[in-house]
């Protein structure tokens, strides 16, 4: 086991006004195949809210908790904040790691769930900023993936709940973000996403519910995880369901995917339908969810038991080599 002086936590990242939007948008999509049409109309979305990602709130909010759960149940280490794709960036804040003297760090990664977006890429990211910030870098160790852990489970299963209770015969269906096929088959986010309806559905006495995707970005050429949300919204309005409820499961809080493409055009949509809609809360700061970060620090430093829910068991502290690997890139048609 080693000795850690740090927790660096790392999110993805989102613009804070208007004129940030583009430069946000482009970090994104730097290397991806993207059109810029595609690029200039998710930047639509992002003005509808007035070009505000309510992530860095989120993050801003989520440090001081962090800080006094480590205070009071340890481990004592200086908390860090670093995203991504947007300010603060990650190499900026490894640099000023180096300079405040931390030499190795856990990393805590705003991501649940297994894809090369979700894992590698960020186990690539802090390599980055490792190799940017030179000489003295500290050592970063990232944390291992929670989507089974209580502390994610617990809190999704209580807003679900409180969902339902508003709409007690809905239909429930789970959303995630979709990614390519290529890239959902080098890893197991499908299986984690299941495992994941499952416990949370078991919780709130339901056996009966669907797994859809949203959010989907690629081009019409490359296949990508279905069904989206639209579609099998316009399934239930068929099939005579009037009542639906859907949550969030692949999403940790808020982010703009969460308020633009069910808030507000999954809403849009049922209502054209005539379908009611209850959208359930994402865990965002849960108590939960924030003692289970310590909790994490504490099972990695070993003075803690790990501890999972479903039949997937803990993922792993270090990923497989062959792993989550980046999805195949094609052309954009």
């Amino acid at each position: 086991m080693h000795n850690y002086d740090a927790l660096l936590l790392i999110a993805f990242g989102g613009p804070e006004k208007p004129a940030d939007v583009l430069s946000f948008l482009e970090n994104v999509l730097r290397g991806r195949n993207v059109p810029r049409e595609r690029m200039l109309e998710v930047a639509q979305h992002y003005y509808h809210f007035g070009g505000v990602s309510p992530i860095n709130g989120q993050m801003r909010a989520l440090v001081p908790l962090v800080e006094a759960e480590l205070r009071e149940r340890g481990p004592r280490l200086a908390v860090y904040w670093g995203n991504r794709n947007w300010h603060p960036m990650l190499a900026d804040t490894v640099r000023k790691m180096r300079d405040d003297g931390v030499r190795r760090a856990l990393a805590f990664v705003m991501s649940a769930y297994s894809s090369y977006s979700g894992c590698r890429q960020y186990l690539e990211d802090i390599a980055r900023a490792r190799e940017g910030a030179g000489p003295g870098a500290p050592e970063i160790d990232k944390l291992r993936l929670f989507f089974n852990h209580p502390g994610f489970i617990e809190p999704m299963a209580e807003h679900v709940r409180e969902a339902l209770a508003q709409l007690p015969a809905a239909a429930l269906v789970y959303t995630a973000h979709s990614v390519p096929v290529s890239m959902a088959t080098s890893s197991q986010y499908v299986a984690q996403l299941e495992d994941v309806c499952r416990l949370v559905s078991s919780r709130v006495g339901r056996n009966e519910w669907r797994l859809v995707y949203q959010s989907r970005s690629g081009p019409p050429t490359q296949p990508w995880l279905g069904p989206d949300i639209s579609d099998y919204l316009r399934e239930l309005h068929v099939a005579g369901v009037r009542d639906v409820v859907v949550a969030p499961i692949g999403f940790i809080a808020d982010h703009m995917e969460v308020l633009y493409d069910l808030d507000t055009e999954a809403r849009a949509l049922c209502g054209a339908l005539g379908l009611n809609l209850v959208r359930a809360r994402t865990v965002g700061n849960h108590p939960a969810l924030v003692s289970m970060i310590a909790e994490l620090a504490r099972e990695r430093m070993g003075q803690a038991e790990p501890r999972w829910l479903g039949t997937l068991g803990p993922s792993p502290d270090e990923c497989a080599a062959d792993c989550c690997a980046p999805p195949l890139r094609r052309g954009a048609q």
